[in-house]
């Protein structure tokens, strides 16, 4: 049934955000849609879940009504625990392709895949054969100085630091020598690109938070369908569905 339902959600564009302005949903409201639905998804599958492990329990005979509710309860919510489990592993990969488009956009530019796969020396070693861009004029290789810098991002953003010092000054040498622009107006440019680097890491840091938050709800509110509904099912088998009513 959760699969059923995230496909369902999937087709109607719950996993993706317009792209054209005033059209479609705001990314806002996409996060907060897609958190509902999760909510949705997680309480009809789960009380479809509980119900039927309530209904298709064996009777028990000489037990008294309280410890039957008990026992009723415990079916759903292990019945829960274990389908929770199992979805974990078996849609890990549907699920999170529709709840990380809340975090994807934000996430961007923080870190690139050469940048991922750099090793942990390599910023060092960039700092000590570090030379003048105006120097090397036309010497230098794009794709080296790129690597270089998005190497030395990714170094200094990673535990939510910043560029100091030279590391600030090496990056507005290199925009000012590959673009032309005065050494004023790259060092303009790259504090603008610092603010934005900074503004989509905090942007991805809440948007993380608000999934986590979703998730949260989703399984507690799923652990709660399925024992209510497990109690609705052993109500219904044993004839005592009106009686609790």
């Amino acid at each position: 049934m959760t699969l059923v339902l995230i496909a369902f959600g999937t087709g109607l564009g719950l996993s993706v955000v317009s792209t054209w302005a005033e059209s479609g949903i705001s990314a806002t409201t996409f996060k907060i849609t897609t958190g509902l639905y999760l909510i949705v998804i997680a309480m009809i599958s789960s009380s479809l879940g509980g119900y039927i492990a309530g209904r298709l329990r064996s009777g028990w005979d000489g037990v008294e009504r309280d410890e039957v509710y008990f026992r009723d309860t415990a079916h759903g919510f292990v019945a829960w625990a274990l389908a929770s489990v199992l979805g974990a592993a078996l849609l890990a990969t549907p699920a999170t392709s529709f709840v990380s488009s809340a975090v994807t956009g934000a996430s961007q530019g923080v870190a690139s895949g050469a940048a991922q796969s750099a090793r942990p020396m390599d910023g060092y070693v960039d700092t000590l054969l570090r030379g003048d861009p105006a120097a090397q004029g036309q010497n230098a290789n794009p794709a080296d100085t790129r690597s270089e810098v998005t190497r030395l991002f990714t170094r200094s953003f990673r535990n939510g630091g910043d560029l100091k010092g030279p590391d600030r000054e090496y990056p507005a040498k290199v925009v000012a020598a590959r673009t032309g622009l005065r050494q004023a107006d790259a060092e303009k440019r790259v504090n603008d690109v610092v603010t934005q680097v900074k503004a989509d890491a905090d942007a991805a840091r809440k948007a993380t938070g608000a999934l986590a938050f979703w998730i949260t709800a989703s399984l507690l509110l799923g652990a709660f369908c399925a024992s209510l509904a497990a109690t609705e099912g052993g109500g219904l088998r044993d004839g005592t569905w009106k009686l609790r009513r």
